[in-house]
């Protein structure tokens, strides 16, 4: 396991939200100053510098339940507002953007690449805010100082931690099955073909040396699919070429019902975040907290200000009552916790033992830790 995932995790599914919400705002005709105000707040919260530097120490992958609730906080942190069913949506197209772009990686380097073509459609957002792209170039040289000189089986434990987080999660989405690229399951379509890693040979060769090693024999041999050579190595430079087209905006050049979860023929009864979150297992409890304080994005929601608006992740209402009765079912946001009381039977006295010799001091305990890091943030403002 590595404890490098979390800031890669978090700027890529942070990405892939501006992309949507972006598509959103601009398919609903709304004003461009609002706009600008909507992304330009929301980027502003999500590259808070303290918060950043937390987020970039070692540590596990936050839970699902403590990503889903951080996003929902990062999505109303501006005068835009989404019912329960948007960003239900919203947060499960970019959960599949995400989870495909990672299975897509030929490489654990092509990881990098991908992130900072989210960075770069970031940095666009933001280049005439100056005290918000200062802080996005700061995430941009962190990125390079904390993942440049890791090894590709560093990469490849990131690139394994990921894939676990967006594991059993199989929603569909319109714009992925009408690519082809997505089942009707839910299940990703892996391509046979297309550009191998750069430094790599198009496979269909074998070669035979001799015990000298000098080469004496090649045969070809055919593949399943239409491979094609990569040429140039993907820069992390701040302006560099990345090479690698996964990352990029794919709603540019979509019509609005394409950002969309398409209905399943099974109905699911599900609950809403509101009902996910409000008794989080004490496992995920501190991370909550901990995260919602330090982006600063604590708020009551119930005081609508005049200048809020609402958008819609839905064309019609419809739409928008299909997906509410058609949501993934709540567990998907977390893994079910299995306590076993290891006190009772046979050899409870000598477990017991065991147990209070292996306890942890309570000053060491995740809660704790939250509460010295929110100590620190309220003395900073």
């Amino acid at each position: 396991m590595s404890l490098r995932s979390l800031p890669i995790l978090f700027i890529n599914l942070g990405g892939e939200m501006l992309y949507i919400l972006d598509q959103r705002l601009r398919a609903q005709n709304i004003p461009d100053d609002k706009a600008r105000k909507v992304m330009h707040d929301i980027i502003g919260t999500m590259f808070n510098r303290r918060f950043m530097e937390e987020l970039f120490k070692p540590q596990d992958i936050y839970s699902r339940k403590a990503m889903r609730t951080v996003f929902d906080r990062l999505a109303h942190a501006s005068i835009m507002r989404l019912n329960t069913a948007s960003m239900d949506k919203l947060y499960d197209l970019m959960t599949m953007a995400v989870k495909y772009q990672v299975s897509l990686c030929m490489r654990p380097y092509d990881l990098l690449l991908i992130t900072f073509n989210h960075m770069d459609a970031i940095l666009s957002h933001v280049r005439e805010n100056s005290p918000t792209r200062a802080n996005v170039d700061f995430v941009v040289k962190l990125l390079v100082q904390t993942f440049s000189t890791l090894s590709s089986g560093e990469l490849q434990l990131i690139r394994q931690n990921l894939l676990q987080f967006f594991q059993d999660m199989h929603i569909r989405v319109s714009i992925f099955l009408k690519e082809k690229v997505q089942s009707s399951n839910g299940r990703f379509i892996l391509p046979a073909g297309g550009p191998v890693p750069y430094g790599t040979e198009i496979p269909g060769t074998v070669r035979y040396f001799n015990s000298d090693g000098k080469q004496n024999k090649t045969v070809e041999f055919p593949t399943s699919g239409n491979y094609s050579a990569t040429l140039k190595e993907g820069s992390l430079a701040p302006k560099g070429d990345r090479v690698v087209k996964l990352g990029k905006n794919m709603y540019n050049k979509v019509r609005p019902s394409d950002t969309t979860v398409s209905p399943e023929k099974q109905q699911r009864k599900t609950q809403s975040v509101e009902e996910i979150t409000s008794n989080p297992n004490p496992m995920v409890k501190a991370e909550l907290n901990l995260l919602a304080h330090l982006m600063g994005a604590v708020e009551n929601k119930s005081e609508k200000k005049e200048s809020d608006f609402r958008i819609s992740m839905f064309n019609t209402d419809q739409e928008e009552e299909e997906f509410a009765a058609l949501r993934p079912p709540s567990e998907m946001y977390d893994l079910k916790v299995i306590n076993i009381d290891a006190t009772k039977g046979s050899k409870s006295e000598e477990l017991l033992k065991i147990m209070g010799d292996l306890s942890i001091p309570e000053s060491s305990t995740q809660a704790d830790k939250g509460d010295d890091l929110l100590a620190l943030m309220d003395s900073a403002s």
